[in-house]
């Protein structure tokens, strides 16, 4: 039954549409960020960016080279669309991605931890054989059915990200609408429908909209008869998020999705008419089926066990942050914060405040105003620099923070030295105060 359910062949047609689709949309993302001015604002005019902790080392190349760099994956992008040298292509577009979005956390987003993720599953695919310059220039290679783990594998991850997404809005200031109500206050000067998303019963579909769509977009889309129905309102939700939010590519990159839940054959009849339709349905297993399968089951219990880890960490992820990144808990808070850094020479017993605008961008302040541990790294920063001027220095923060809308609260122990301290990657850090979001 297992082999059955995972190496039956189908018709490959939706992945080599989805090859194509994400291809373009990756290209799409990547000339996108220089052009925009993202590049220029994140990784070139930054004197230093707070990369994951771990990979400190990860910094934006000097000059304009940031601007090669993201050229670079463009064309990597735009060769996995033509398919031309794939597996070398999707293989290096994924490194380059990886590595820019472990460089820096100022403009972390869900969608590009989802993008990492797609381009290392893109890595395994034999998404190049058919409508691609490699099976123009090695016909040998051109195959028109794939082994069914291909699109369960797409499934299973969608799942879980829809999953976790509906799950985590389950909590009082999404079900009262204070959420949303505050997303959409900044959208209010938006031609036509800015004073309409202002409207509390608007809100209030949004709100629990987005639960019902998150819980239930996956299971019905795989059930036949409400297939039809869910695409479209898959169509709306998305473009609904393109337009209001301007999250890039990601309602587009979702709706391509929809590729592997309708029939192979639909698929093929609307883009591939040329194609022969693959109806054999035969069961071939490879010849490292073990190794195949092993691989998967170790994603995808990383997968399903990280966004988890918050609930054992002490206090209130909302607050902490700690275990929020790679948890799919999308668009769930607001904050803000009044934060100062204070360095103290340990020999003299000199102190003063820290000017900011000297070492960070305005995105970066807004992170080290908020998000612990990109204090902590700060810190860390500051010790490291004065440490070469042959200093010896201790750091104190002093932050107050807002969650949604509530009062501003101590963030932050003033009298614990962050450039003394240890992080901690699995447990709570004292020197994060402790929450009362209860109260409004």
């Amino acid at each position: 039954m297992g082999n059955k359910l995972l190496f039956k062949h189908i018709d490959n047609s939706a992945l080599i549409v989805f090859r194509i689709i994400f291809g373009l949309l990756c290209f799409l993302e990547s000339v996108g960020a220089i052009f925009t001015g993202w590049v220029r604002k994140t990784l070139v005019e930054s004197k230093f960016t707070f990369s994951f902790i771990g990979f400190e080392w990860l910094q934006p190349l000097p000059g304009n080279g940031m601007y090669f760099y993201y050229a670079i994956m463009g064309a990597f992008a735009f060769c996995v669309m033509l398919g031309y040298k794939y597996r070398f292509s999707i293989i290096g577009f994924t490194l380059m991605w990886a590595v820019t979005y472990l460089m820096q956390k100022s403009s972390y987003n869900n969608h590009y931890y989802l993008l990492m993720l797609l381009s290392s599953i893109m890595v395994f695919m034999p998404a190049n054989r058919y409508a691609s310059v490699d099976v123009y220039q090695k016909p040998s290679i051109k195959n028109f059915s794939m082994p069914q783990w291909c699109k369960w594998v797409f499934v299973l991850q969608l799942f879980i990200v829809y999953t976790y997404a509906s799950v985590a809005k389950f909590y009082p200031d999404w079900l009262d609408t204070t959420v949303v109500e505050l997303l959409m206050r900044n959208k209010r000067s938006y031609f036509l429908v800015g004073e309409l998303l202002q409207q509390k019963v608007v809100h209030y579909f949004l709100a629990y909209g987005g639960i019902l769509f998150d819980g239930l977009i996956i299971p019905l889309l795989l059930f036949k008869p409400t297939r039809k129905y869910m695409f479209f309102i898959s169509v709306f939700f998305h473009l609904f998020n393109a337009v209001v939010f301007q999250i890039g590519i990601f309602p587009f990159l979702s709706l391509a999705f929809s590729l592997f839940f309708f029939e192979p054959e639909t698929i093929r009849n609307i883009f591939l008419k040329k194609k022969p339709f693959y109806n054999a349905e035969a069961v071939i297993l490879p010849k490292k089926k073990k190794s195949l399968i092993v691989l998967f089951l170790i994603y995808f219990v990383i997968q399903i066990g990280l966004p988890l880890r918050h609930h054992f960490i002490k206090d209130n992820v909302l607050w902490t942050e700690e275990g929020h990144r790679l948890s799919w808990r999308m668009m769930l808070r607001i904050k803000s914060g009044s934060t100062s850094y204070t360095v103290e020479n340990k020999k003299t017993g000199k102190r003063f405040i820290v000017k900011q605008n000297d070492y960070l961008t305005a995105k970066q302040k807004r992170s080290v105003s908020t998000k612990p541990d990109v204090m902590w790294q700060f810190a860390q920063r500051l010790k490291a620099e004065y440490k070469a001027s042959g200093q010896d220095i201790a750091v104190y923060v002093n932050s107050k923070v807002s969650v949604n809308g509530r009062k501003y609260k101590q963030f932050i122990d003033r009298n614990i030295d962050l450039a003394s301290v240890e992080w901690s990657v699995f447990k709570h850090s004292d020197w994060i105060l402790t929450s009362d979001l209860e109260a409004k």
